[in-house]
Formats: C-alpha cells, structure tokens, sequence
C-alpha cells in the first residue's frame, strides 16, 4: 500500500478561530489564586478558583454522584469554564458539549440521547505496537487523473502523496488513493506531525509540530516535537477512542473482541442499533483491556447547557446516571432563575428539581465590569487578526451595556470589513459606530416587533 517516492513540495497553512480558542485553562496560580487576565480569562476570579477546587475534587476522585451547575446570567464565561476545567485536566481528556433542546427528537428517545453523549464523554486509551509511518507532513496531495467511466468528464484520485520528515531523514510516501479521505477526516496541514499505520493505512494526527507554537495560537492545538530516529518505524501507538465509539464498533460485524478487531471494525460502515445489551459487552471487552493493562479509562466532561430545557424523564435519569461506576464529569450551565420544570406545574430554582440540585455544587458567574468587556474584546480582535484602537474598544464596550457581550464580539468582524474597504490600517470609532447601525441586537429586534408587529406574519 505504502511506497517511498522522492521529496516535493510545501503547501500553507490556515488556522481556524473558534468562540473559545482562546481558552487554555483556568489562568490559576501554583496557589490555586486565580491571576486577573491569564488562561484566556478575563475577570470571575471566584468562579476560576471555585472551579479549581472542582479540578482538584475529579484528580482526586472524589466528584463520583456529584454534578457543577454553573448559574449565571448570558455572556459571563460559563461555557468557557466548562472548558477550562476540561483543559486543566488535560489534552486528552474529552469534552462533550449538549445543549438540553438537543435531546427532544421525533426518532429517539431523550434518555438514549443523554447516554450516548454520557458515553462520548468517556475515553479509553488503547496501546498497540504497529509499524508506521511517522513524522512532520512536509506536503501531501492527491494525484488525479481521468475517470474512464465518467467519459471524459470526471476525475478520480489514483494515489496520494505524502511527504514526512523525522529527526533522522525524511520520505515521500505514496499512498493509496482510500487514505486520502482519511488524511482529510483528520484535518491534515502542512506542519502537523502525523502516523500511517504501514498495514492499513489508517492515518492519526497526533499534533502540531512545537515549531509553529506561539502565543494565543488561533487553534489552541497542542504542540509535539519532531519524531525521533526515522520516519519508518515499530512504536507503541495510542489510540485514544470514546465509549461510545466502541459502541458503534461492538454494533458492526466484526472478526473477534481483541484490540485490532475492534479497531478496524471502526472503518466498517455496515452497522445495527446500540442496545443496552451492546453497551454491557463494550463494557466487559474494556474491563478485559484494562486488566491486561492494554488501555486505560479517562473520565471526560459531559457539559450540559441550558439545562433548563430538559423535562422531569431527563432529570430522573441524570439522578440515576450520576450514581453509575461509569460516569464522566457532569457540568449543567443555565442562566435561569425560578423557573417551571418542565413537565411538571412546579417551578423550582434553574429550572431543575431539588432532589437534583442537592447533587450540584454551585458556582456563580458574575456580569462583567466596563472595563473587563474591553479587554475581552481586545483578546478577541487580537485572535481574529483585527487592528483596532483603543477608543473603538471603549466604544464596543459602551455599547456592550445597552445590548450584550456576545452582540459586540460580533460586531468585530463587520466592523474589520468596514474598516479595511474604507482604506484604514486599524477599525475606528467610525467603522464600530456604522456596523452597529447595520445590525440589530436582540433588544432593538423585540423593540421593533413590538412598535411593529402588526407587519409580520403571526
């Protein structure tokens, strides 16, 4: 499958913004003391070190039948303290955002999506000693050429080129053209260090290399060093999979129940429902790998935003959930206050049921200062690659308190776009003034509706 070819070319690559790239941990001192702007934060001192003793109660494992709730009103962090509770316990550690509308669906039942994602919120690092392929991607391609069957109108890949470099010498690897949807599953660029498994091609990102490592990287990736010795090599790989990938695994026809049967029935895309029956086998095959000392168990984070929308069925099955030997952290977020539970006539403080809410430790997220909205900005604009002045900061910032965190970060971008077709270096108060005119908030919307609703369809 695999054959070396002569060294090639480069090509670039572009890094990704997302809302919380910038998020790298809770930015709390060796004394669990939370330092004013660090990890990313801006501000909610309490929340990071309350937050930190939570870290601490997990490595620690004392958090088992607990879940976080993290209250507080909309735009104040609570997503990205999820986040940096997961980031603080490490790279590898999986993070499963829900948002609690997600679980209503007219084909599943609610109580099966809350397990699957429980499931995806637990990891298992499996090891296997594998001959690979291994090194910094120096370029990669398809090759094309005519499709014969599509009569000179298509073209199909017939091999992929795969340039590695290792610490000791580099290759060109051409690849069957299967890898190439691999290779982009993974997101491969220029500059990541990479391993092809030399007998079924399968391809694993493993990192960036640590050359391209600067601060406030836009992807928040994590870094690794140039492979050593060559770039063809034995070495112990780690795979490290979710439960409910087993699941889906355990759910295809498959060879046997050993390590490399359940890892390639993951490229089988024949598969049949996941019953509780499934889940219970997946169990015992991991407990099997765990003591013969062939993977591990990694407790993830289940986030569950807004969980106010969930309905009194869910809550009975967290309160069951949380009791299990395998659960991952559990955090809920919401920005309600005494709300009705759904599905009941009672209200209750969240939005949640008492007998759940006595299983959370609560922490508060507070509305930020003025001041601290503008350095959030700043962060923002300096991520996304927009110069912007002092003043226009101040501005988005005043403008923040009449409408909302999240309205002006979003006004960032527009007001980029302004600046640069009117020929300025840096976006001014005159660029952050007319993207707010172009655009309405969720407060202006509602005031409009309500001085003219009787021009919309009802």
């Amino acid at each position: 499958m695999i054959e070396p070819l002569r060294p090639s070319t480069t090509s670039s690559y572009r890094p990704r913004v997302a809302i919380h790239s910038h998020v790298k941990g809770l930015g709390l001192g060796p004394d669990g003391v939370a330092i004013p702007n660090a990890g990313g934060f801006v501000g909610q001192e309490q929340a990071r070190e309350a937050a930190g003793v939570v870290v601490e109660l997990i490595r620690s494992k004392k958090m088992a039948g607990r879940a976080l709730l993290l209250a507080g009103a909309p735009a104040t962090g609570k997503t990205a303290l999820a986040l940096g509770i997961a980031r603080e316990l490490g790279p590898k550690v999986p993070f499963c955002p829900l948002n609690g509308s997600e679980v209503y669906s007219s084909e599943v039942k609610k109580t099966e999506i809350l397990m699957e994602n429980f499931r995806r919120a637990i990891g298992i690092r499996v090891k296997e000693m594998k001959e690979v392929y291994e090194g910094e991607v120096t370029e990669w391609r398809p090759e094309e050429v005519e499709d014969p069957l599509e009569e000179g109108y298509g073209k199909r890949v017939s091999h992929v080129i795969v340039g590695l470099k290792a610490a000791k010498g580099s290759k060109q690897l051409k690849l069957d053209p299967s890898i190439h949807e691999n290779l982009i599953k993974e997101k491969v660029s220029i500059g990541d260090i990479i391993y092809i498994d030399a007998n079924s091609g399968s391809v694993k990102r493993v990192g960036r290399n640590e050359a391209y490592a600067k601060e406030h990287d836009l992807e928040a990736d994590e870094y690794v060093p140039l492979p050593k010795g060559d770039v063809h090599k034995k070495r112990e790989v780690i795979q490290d999979l979710t439960l409910h990938d087993l699941d889906v695994a355990n759910a295809r026809p498959q060879g046997g129940k050993d390590v490399h049967s359940i890892l390639n029935s993951l490229r089988t895309p024949k598969k049949s429902e996941i019953t509780d029956k499934l889940r219970m086998e997946v169990n015992q095959i991991v407990s099997g790998f765990i003591e013969r000392g062939v993977a591990e168990l990694i407790p993830g984070v289940l986030f569950i935003d807004e969980v106010h929308m969930l309905d009194i069925e869910c809550f009975s099955y967290l309160n069951r959930a949380l009791e299990s030997n395998l659960a991952p952290i559990v955090i809920f977020a919401t920005n309600r206050g005494m709300t009705e539970i759904r599905g009941t006539d009672i209200r209750g403080p969240h939005g949640l049921p008492v007998d759940l809410l006595d299983r959370c430790m609560i922490i508060r997220t507070q509305p930020y200062t003025l001041e601290q909205v503008s350095q959030i900005l700043s962060i923002r604009a300096k991520l996304e690659g927009i110069p912007i002045t002092e003043d226009s900061l101040k501005v988005l910032a005043e403008i923040s308190s009449r409408t909302s965190l999240r309205y002006t970060v979003q006004l960032l971008t527009p007001a980029g776009i302004l600046s640069q077709v009117a020929g300025r270096e840096q976006v001014t108060e005159e660029d952050v003034k007319e993207a707010d005119v172009l655009f309405f908030d969720a407060k202006q919307s509602a005031h409009m509706l309500a001085e003219q609703g009787d021009k919309f369809v009802t």
